[in-house]
């Protein structure tokens, strides 16, 4: 029971955590500091990116309407489809800004795994990409968006968010804020911003977690595997819930709120792992 209260805590913190550009790496860190799961090494490393398919199935799901490319012309009529060309170019958009991160994890995945996975490193990266969402926030009072919709982003700018998301490799970075910083810089509005990383984040993240799986394995016990449904499922409902929040609180709210959270958080793992500890 204890253990799948674990799974449940952390299925929870997942979901809240990928979507809002807190770092979940950061935050699942100060968890299995405190609570620590009663697995090998082996299933935890897996199961901190599992977890992370019942997030993605959550953005599937709220977009479903937006993300799928076909729509049909006539109801009554199987298979009578037709292309969303709109959506289409996203999804070309999309995999031109996936190009660069791919290259990277490949390369560099297992030199991050071995010397970047650091309470340290999560610490700094927090504080760092928590100042510098407050500067760009700052700065960008004084500007107007130059696209307001998904459909606006160019080739050259979704390569340049590809980029910025790169840094995520880094823990404690953030996959989507990473990718929100990139296209705030290039004066791509906070909705649009928030819908392409949310785009980004299925290829990225099932992407990841085959790469991961591939170099772990399925060996896991039956009652691993429970856990790992369950967190999913978890996640999954959470995630639901983050993401509509998230979507109307940017219509009306900047992203400093999240800078000033990651400062304080990073400020806490240094201390409590350089001090405390």
């Amino acid at each position: 029971m204890v253990e799948l209260l674990k799974i449940i805590l952390l299925g929870i913190i997942e979901g809240v955590t990928e979507w809002l550009p807190v770092s979940s790496t950061g935050h699942m860190l100060l968890v299995d500091e405190f609570i620590r799961l009663n697995a090998s090494k082996e299933f935890k490393d897996v199961f901190f990116i599992l977890i992370q398919l019942g997030a993605i199935l959550a953005v599937i799901v709220l977009f479903f309407g937006k993300m799928w490319p076909f729509k049909r012309k006539n109801s009554e009529i199987p298979g009578d489809t037709i292309f969303k060309k709109n959506t289409w170019m996203i999804w070309f958009k999309v995999v031109v800004a996936c190009i660069p991160g791919a290259v990277v994890t490949l390369l560099f995945d297992d030199l991050v795994d071995e010397y970047l996975e650091t309470p340290v490193i999560i610490a700094i990266a927090l504080v760092f990409y928590g100042i510098l969402f407050i500067v760009i926030e700052n700065w960008n009072k004084k500007r107007v968006p130059v696209v307001a919709s998904i459909d606006e982003i160019t080739f050259k700018q979704a390569f340049v968010i590809g980029l910025f998301q790169v840094l995520s490799i880094i823990p404690g970075t953030s996959r989507s804020g990473a990718t929100i910083i990139g296209a705030l810089i290039i004066g791509i509005s906070r909705v649009a911003a928030a819908e392409f990383t949310f785009f980004m984040a299925v290829p990225v993240m099932v992407g990841y977690s085959l790469l991961k799986l591939i170099k772990y394995g399925f060996a896991f016990s039956t009652t691993e595997y429970l856990y790992l449904g369950l967190s999913m499922v978890v996640a999954f409902d959470t995630s639901i819930l983050v993401i509509k929040f998230l979507m109307g609180y940017i219509k009306k709210h900047d992203f400093k709120f999240f800078g000033y959270y990651r400062i304080v958080l990073g400020i806490m793992i240094l201390l409590y792992f350089l001090i405390i500890k």
